[in-house]
């Protein structure tokens, strides 16, 4: 597990300067199924960090990408949602830059996947189509046009909680529009759940987090375990 440099390929692709990462490898030989991890509103934390080494365990090379490299949260939060709203801007090619890496890696079968969480997974849903074999979208914000968001995209697994307040309806409506389009895909909603319940840990600011335990936000464990259940088969059915 290490921190990784991507400003080399993200100057030659148009994306953040100071572009980095955290990369996972498996244990043993490679090469291995590649996965980008895109991170929660909070940026990469340890909550992230535990998601990424996970995949890495589950035998994929697993890069998560700081969509907030030039600046932290503070600086890039609001400009990297208004990219995930819009379907534009450099998020996306940061993005790419992550799934380049991971493609021309010798390390890396070639086959790659894409796995979001909150923020993440509004951008896994945008991404689904840029080149990914496999998309997982947890309690992610589904696109204002998601029939031509899912256009040509590649198998999605969802993953919601019931309790989620801010995205009702999410899960049955991303449901009907997999099955218009005819893209395999597995979606659930978790009646036990709400946002942020695949997190092994509590996360984001100390001060908000006893608001998160009021409104239900953070891990849910035996939710969780049915979910990973459901994600590492998805993966393993499209990755191998």
């Amino acid at each position: 597990m290490s921190d990784l440099d991507l400003s080399g390929l993200a100057a030659e692709l148009g994306g953040s300067p100071s572009l980095r990462g955290y990369l996972a490898t498996p244990s043993g030989e490679g090469p291995w199924p590649g996965v980008v991890l895109l991170h929660e509103a909070f940026g990469i934390d340890d909550a992230m960090r535990l998601h990424t080494d996970r995949m890495a365990r589950l035998g994929y090379l697993t890069l998560a990408v700081d969509l907030y490299s030039e600046g932290g949260t503070r600086k890039c939060l609001v400009s990297t949602i208004r990219a995930m709203l819009s379907g534009r801007g450099r998020a996306f090619t940061d993005i790419e830059v992550a799934r380049r890496y991971l493609a021309e890696s010798a390390q890396c079968t070639g086959k790659i996947g894409v796995i979001g969480f909150c923020m993440g997974g509004g951008f896994a849903l945008l991404t689904a189509r840029s080149g990914f074999d496999v998309a997982s979208a947890n309690y992610g914000q589904l696109p204002k046009d998601l029939d031509e968001t899912l256009n040509g995209a590649c198998p999605i697994v969802g993953t919601f909680g019931r309790k989620d307040f801010t995205l009702r309806g999410a899960a049955a409506k991303l449901e009907s529009a997999l099955s218009k389009a005819g893209i395999p895909h597995d979606v659930k909603e978790y009646p036990n759940a709400s946002h942020a319940f695949l997190n092994d840990i509590e996360n984001g600011p100390r001060m908000l987090r006893p608001l998160a335990r009021i409104t239900g936000f953070g891990p849910e464990p035996e939710s969780a375990a049915d979910a990973w259940q459901r994600i590492e088969a998805f993966f393993r059915t499209h990755l191998a």
